[in-house]
């Protein structure tokens, strides 16, 4: 069994890892902030949510596993609000480079 929790770990933590990668790459190639801002957020949630899906066989206990999602889900609540700021602040500036 523990062969099985391995390759999940490997798989999710693959996969999230790929998911920064991409979102890496759209902050360094999109043109303007929103757009690398909306590439970077939603990468980055996806990216996260895998890696904690990954090491959520890994955790010895429940209360190590509920750890691991409500740490995600503060991430989430934290980049959606640091995204929404930085997207009204550009907006009110009128600069989008």
């Amino acid at each position: 069994m523990s062969v099985a929790r391995d390759i999940m770990t490997i798989a999710g933590v693959s996969v999230g890892a790929f998911f920064f990668l991409a979102g890496t790459v759209g902050l360094l190639r999109f043109p303007d902030t929103l757009t690398r801002l909306h590439a970077l957020t939603k990468a980055d949630n996806l990216g996260l949510g895998f890696v904690v899906l990954g090491l959520l066989p890994q955790s010895g206990s429940l209360r190590d596993g509920l750890k691991l999602i409500s740490i995600w889900m503060l991430a989430l609540l934290a980049g959606a609000t640091v995204s929404q700021l930085i997207a009204r602040m550009v907006r009110q500036s009128g600069t989008t480079r």
